[in-house]
């Protein structure tokens, strides 16, 4: 009887301090730590990430280049969809029930409790359509983005586009997040750290109908979004907006530079692209089409990445560095010898200065002979690739055959050829002048972009020495944070450049220059003509220039591909540039006239 009545008074009393404790702990739940209670209202809370507005692009005066435009995500949390009109959801969203099931169950993989996008980047407008009937569908909320908008639909290949970041972004940076967006070209890829600014985060209670009550805990767990910093670019947004005027129906580049600080004026690539196409839900198909179903491949930045021989243009070079060496003197005069190398009709250069005016191939043939046979060794073979060393390394300081220190990606260096490439390409010391001599024009393996023939103008406008050429000037404008930047020198002493620079007024100027259609009543234009040939079809047509000739204002060098000579189509178009910058009208409107309405993509070209 004693042993039942203790198991009774164990039991009882087990019963009694399973209850203390359970009493013990809903006092200490309900009254003390107030964390479950949180918990439990998670399920009436709602974490809305508060996306950054990216930072404006400014034109060199101020104009807005980039900006943000109000969009929005319709968020979805699976759970909290139930009785819903399905028919009535889709017909508003204008999609089909089946797409509704397909992303209702993207988002359940993802989770059933938090919010994930069930519908990216409605405009306003739509938005405030689809917002006025979310009461309806449990489930359902707007969450506020930005989308980017280009008010004048201009520089695309500088500006460049976001877009969605991917696996790699997220492993490669942890601040972002999915859904987040991420430069992906031009200006917006390159200061993306300065351009996202930070995300922040606002916590709401919402009732059993998905409507907002108020902010949770007076807004104390909220985090402020901070807006990316904003730019302002070195373009001049109205001389870029006639650029890409100019090229309509050509392909090609222009790139404008000021001599003196080494910003970029303009950088237009064509055929190009309205860069608003590839913003919102419809960049993907849009890209698609651009990318792939576009034979004149609008997306390539011809101005940074294609790759020509700069002809006759390279003759520049090779008198200066001439100078320099001692090998000629302005005075020099070299017979037009064709055997050496074809050359049009036109007197004999009986000066450096002539030479360069009528661009006569044999002279700057035997220019090149004296520059890379020396006599440093008795053997030819030995000698020609002693002086090739020493003539790559003069050249390169120009900014060729490397990749200039611009502030865009996917710049290319271009090619100056060197010892070690013929030797790959002929055998070891199997070469000499007679292999290589076309490279004396600026043809044969020399390769440039259009970018380095805009500083190799502004370098002689400079009579020696050239900035980084730059696409940002400030950064944060309130700040007053501008950058500095480097200067290069070229070795070879201003005196020397006097000569070319006459020369070069006088292609434009005099008759019998190459370039008389660069002329401009008003404004001393110094250029020089090329004619890139290209083994694929009508050889190039180049022209690079600067103005005036004292204190230039801008130099600038102007491809058109498979336009014929440098005369008849990239000078005439570097000319209306160049009046479009200092004078801010166009004098001879028959020539404007005859640019704009050219088609060299379709039409037969006229030279």
């Amino acid at each position: 009887m004693n042993n039942l009545e203790n198991r009774k008074i164990t039991v009882i009393a087990l019963f009694v301090v399973i209850s203390l404790i359970f009493i013990a702990r809903l006092f200490f739940i309900q009254v003390i730590d107030d964390s479950y209670t949180s918990s439990a209202d998670n399920q009436a809370l709602r974490y809305v990430t508060q996306y950054p507005a990216r930072g404006i692009i400014y034109d060199r005066h101020g104009k807005i280049l980039v900006q943000n435009q109000a969009a929005f995500d319709l968020m979805i949390v699976p759970r909290q969809v139930e009785g819903l009109d399905t028919a009535a959801f889709c017909e508003l969203l204008n999609i089909t029930e089946e797409e509704f099931e397909i992303r209702v169950e993207k988002a359940r993989n993802y989770s059933s409790y938090r919010a994930s996008i069930f519908q990216k980047q409605l405009t306003g407008a739509d938005y405030a359509r689809v917002a006025e009937n979310l009461y309806r569908f449990n489930g359902f909320y707007g969450q506020k983005r930005t989308l980017r908008i280009y008010p004048d639909s201009v520089a695309a290949h500088v500006l460049g586009y976001i877009g969605e970041v991917n696996s790699r972004d997220i492993e490669r940076d942890t601040v972002y997040k999915s859904g987040d967006f991420i430069g992906i070209s031009g200006l917006e890829k390159q200061y993306e750290n300065v351009l996202r600014g930070e995300r922040g985060r606002e916590v709401l209670m919402v009732d059993v109908h998905n409507t907002v009550q108020g902010k949770y805990q007076d807004g104390a767990l909220d985090v402020a979004a901070v807006s990316g910093v904003n730019l302002v670019s070195t373009l001049d947004l109205e001389l870029q907006k006639y650029g890409e005027q100019l090229m309509r129906f050509k392909k090609g580049s222009i790139v404008a530079i000021e001599p003196s600080s080494g910003e970029v004026l303009c950088l237009v690539s064509s055929p190009n692209y309205d860069p608003n196409l590839l913003v919102g839900v419809k960049r993907a198909a849009n890209y698609q089409l651009l990318a792939q179903n576009d034979s004149l491949d609008p997306l390539f930045n011809r101005a940074l990445m294609a790759k020509y021989p700069p002809g006759s243009i390279f003759k520049i070079i090779q008198a200066l560095i001439g100078l320099q060496d001692g090998v000629i003197t302005e005075n020099t005069g070299l017979a037009c010898n064709k055997a050496l190398v074809g050359c049009h009709n036109h007197p004999a250069a009986t000066t450096l200065r002539e030479a360069i005016q009528m661009s006569c191939n044999p002279y700057f043939h035997q220019v090149f002979k004296r520059l890379i046979n020396k006599g440093y060794s008795s053997n030819y073979f030995e000698d020609s690739a002693l002086g090739l060393d020493e003539w790559h390394e003069k050249v390169s300081k120009f900014g060729l055959g490397q990749r200039l220190a611009i502030d865009l990606p996917s710049l290319k260096s271009g090619s100056i050829p060197n010892v070690e490439l013929y030797d790959r390409i002929y055998g070891k010391r199997r070469w000499a002048i007679s292999t290589i001599y076309s490279v004396s024009i600026g043809q044969g393996e020399v390769e440039v972009v259009p970018l380095q023939m805009a500083n190799l103008a502004a370098t002689v406008a400079n009579r020696g020495f050239y900035i980084d050429p730059h696409l940002v000037k400030e950064i944060d404008a309130e700040h007053d944070s501008i950058i500095h930047y480097q200067a290069n020198n070229t070795g070879i002493e201003s005196k020397y450049f006097e000569p070319i620079v006459d020369a070069m007024q006088a292609v434009v100027d005099k008759p019998g220059g190459t370039a008389r259609k660069a002329r401009i009543d008003s404004i001393v234009v110094c250029g020089k003509t090329g004619t890139a040939e290209n083994p694929h079809g009508e050889d190039h047509s180049v022209f690079v220039a600067f103005a005036p000739r004292e204190n230039p204002q801008i130099a600038i060098a102007v491809y058109v591909e498979n336009a014929g000579f440098g005369g008849t189509w990239a000078a005439p178009i570097a000319s209306l540039m160049i009046e479009k910058y200092i004078s801010g009208t166009i004098g001879d409107t028959l020539k404007e006239q005859r640019i704009l309405d050219a088609n060299l993509l379709f039409e037969p070209i006229e030279n």
